[in-house]
């Protein structure tokens, strides 16, 4: 894609630190990164360094205290308002009560579409994230990957151009979680969205990402950018091949020193 170098996000000298009863925590610490239009670009490092924290800054759902931070040349907040992206959270956060299709039509109805509108996303998403045929069932007659992959289609109902995924498939065994990882490049290459993406997994990080962003723990920094020189057609079985089997050893190493470095 062409339009891959072109930045939509970018953040630079961001600091972030929460006040709490036990004093202060410096969550962030002079973190500058550009995410390009297109990209897939995953963060990874130890819990507590701020992945989530940064995700949460881009989504507006956090506010730096120093630094800045663009979303489509719009602050974050400003971006939240013009829908420029959606927001795939840890846990599915399905309601019980509405059926799958009520549950990606929820965002829609609050944002004022016409139910015509309503139906045609709804469907659409659905065979996106390969659950056409389940818009009548409720959350409990899925499985669990089933539900994280409603969440995606929630997501995915307004159309913004930025998917923002914070550990999706965390909670999910390895088979499912290796289909999921299949099934997500796959959507990413019929939507061409731009994804961020947390995770404490290498394999995951490498096999899913054209950029990956080493952080090291609290105060969370950035400690590595890897660019993924892998094909963007990616079978599983790319995990075997020495390429891949480089870049997750530089993971492997940047996490190591972030932790020397702390």
């Amino acid at each position: 894609m062409s339009l891959e170098n072109t930045p939509v996000i970018t953040a630079r000298n961001l600091d972030l630190t929460f006040e709490t009863n036990d004093g202060p925590i410096h969550a962030l610490k002079d973190v500058s990164l550009d995410i390009g239009k297109g990209d897939f670009v995953s963060f990874i490092g130890p819990s507590g360094c701020g992945k989530t924290t940064f995700l949460r800054c881009i989504a507006g759902l956090e506010t730096p205290t120093a630094g800045e931070i663009t979303v489509n040349g719009m602050t974050p907040d400003e971006a939240r308002r013009a829908r420029a992206y959606g927001y795939v959270f840890q846990a599915a956060g399905l309601y019980p009560w509405r059926t799958i299709g009520g549950n990606i039509r929820l965002p829609l109805e609050i944002m004022g579409y016409s139910k015509a509108d309503q139906n045609e996303r709804v469907n659409r998403v659905l065979d996106l994230v390969d659950l056409g045929g389940f818009d009548r069932k409720f959350p409990w007659q899925l499985s669990g990957g089933m539900q994280q992959r409603a969440s995606i289609a929630r997501a995915l109902a307004f159309d913004a151009d930025i998917l923002l995924m914070d550990e999706p498939f965390g909670a999910l065994d390895e088979i499912v979680r290796d289909h999921l990882n299949e099934q997500l490049l796959q959507l990413w290459a019929r939507t061409e969205k731009t994804i961020g993406f947390v995770t404490h997994s290498i394999p995951e990080a490498v096999y899913l990402s054209t950029k990956i962003v080493v952080m090291s723990p609290r105060p969370g920094r950035i400690s590595d950018v890897i660019d993924s020189p892998l094909p963007r057609e990616r079978p599983l079985d790319i995990r075997d091949s020495p390429e891949f089997i480089e870049i997750a050893h530089r993971v492997r190493d940047g996490l190591r020193a972030g932790h020397i470095d702390d």
